[in-house]
């Protein structure tokens, strides 16, 4: 399977080179977009086997990713993985979107961290209950983890969504976007290693952009 992993990544020079390598071992085409690092992100990423694509600016996660599937669409991908560079996604969980990918065929795939909640800081756990209990109620469907950054999306997927958002609303944004064009959703149980590292997420600015994306989805409907 022609399976692309797309990393989104700012200031990740410490872990960035350990997953690059991991997964290019295990002969996957990692696409590092580079959001304008301050450090040795991209040096770390390349040396390592990345393709690499970098910005000057920080510009948001959203964009990132959206730049890293449509590259990944370029080049015949059949499906892409989108996993955060911080080190907090385990490259074994793979196998298991893979798996659940030629299983069921879901165009969305989605990790999910809540099935063992104590693991996550109590802050962000709760945040992610409320955001995947707005998004199950907006799309009329389950959605155990809605944030989670961690997910497989089929080629169908990637040419089916319109994605616009350029910051972290892009995990709901692929939610809304695949109920509104029929696309079917599943996922798979993960696991997230937690090592006290600082959340690049803005909890008051994020969730004010989250409050905004819902209510501009809402009146959509």
């Amino acid at each position: 399977m022609n399976i692309f992993i797309v990393i989104p990544a700012y200031n990740e020079a410490k872990t960035i080179g350990s997953i690059v390598g991991a997964l290019d071992k295990r002969g996957f085409r990692v696409i590092v977009v580079d959001d304008g690092s301050r450090d040795n992100t991209i040096m770390e990423a390349n040396k390592f086997g990345a393709e690499i694509i970098a910005y000057a600016k920080n510009t948001g996660k959203g964009r990132s990713i959206r730049e890293g599937l449509k590259y990944a669409m370029e080049n015949n991908c059949e499906a892409a993985i989108t996993m955060d560079g911080d080190g907090q996604h385990s490259i074994d969980d793979i196998d298991k979107f893979i798996e659940e990918y030629k299983k069921s065929g879901a165009d969305l795939i989605l990790g999910n961290r809540l099935h063992d909640p104590m693991k996550m800081p109590f802050i962000r756990r709760c945040t992610n209950f409320i955001m995947s209990f707005v998004i199950s109620l907006l799309i009329v469907e389950k959605v155990e983890d809605s944030q989670c950054g961690y997910r497989l999306i089929s080629r169908k997927g990637i040419e089916k969504m319109n994605l616009n958002t350029t910051k972290y609303e892009i995990e709901s944004e692929m939610l809304t976007e695949a109920r509104r064009r029929g696309l079917k959703i599943s996922c798979v149980n993960i696991k997230s290693i937690y090592e006290g590292e600082t959340s690049q997420i803005n909890p008051f600015l994020d969730t004010f952009r989250f409050i905004k994306f819902i209510i501009n989805e809402y009146t959509r409907k």
